[in-house]
């Protein structure tokens, strides 16, 4: 996937650059890693501190329960009602992922002052490999208009062709939750 290190386990610089801004601005509570897979951005949450619930539908996430401050639950994410109750995450992180009936649903569960961490395929990747179909590739600004939808604050929105590690045509955004001015540096 377009953003992964040289090892399928690495973070995605994503991910990697923007939980540490999310840390200064939201604080540190509880963070959903949502279609977590093996765990490489929980694993990264609970080295910077964070809380975290990973859910995944694959049984090997059930490790990360061993990682300090970790719930790791395996579910069916596309399926049933929400199961997680009215719980507000300080930081929602997904990559490589992309259920639009589930969508308006997880940007909800973002508490106020929260921080949306999102990358994913876009249209075009088909051409390089997985995910090919439609219903997995994000249209052009899908995501930033799914955010603006949700009332959230853009502070950064790409999308395009990533070279490396492999090719891929992704959409990458972080948004925040707040009824507040948004602090500049």
């Amino acid at each position: 996937m377009a953003g992964a290190g040289p090892d399928a386990d690495d973070p995605s610089p994503w991910v990697a650059r923007w939980l540490p801004e999310a840390a200064a601005m939201a604080g540190r509570g509880r963070l959903l890693d949502f279609a977590c897979g093996r765990g490489r951005h929980t694993r990264l949450a609970s080295e910077c501190g964070y809380a975290a619930l990973a859910l995944d539908r694959d049984p090997a996430c059930l490790a990360l329960n061993q990682l300090p401050g970790v719930e790791a639950r395996t579910t069916d994410l596309e399926a049933g009602a929400w199961e997680w109750g009215a719980e507000r995450f300080a930081v929602i992180v997904i990559t490589r992922y992309l259920f639009r009936p589930r969508l308006d649903l997880l940007l909800a569960r973002l508490a106020d002052g929260g921080c949306l961490i999102y990358e994913t395929f876009a249209q075009g990747h088909g051409r390089y490999g997985r995910p090919s179909r439609p219903a997995h590739l994000l249209a052009a600004d899908e995501l930033f208009a799914a955010a603006r939808r949700a009332a959230l604050r853009v502070c950064a929105f790409e999308q395009g062709m990533l070279e490396a590690p492999r090719p891929a045509v992704i959409q990458r955004m972080v948004a925040w939750r707040s009824t507040r001015p948004q602090r500049l540096r």
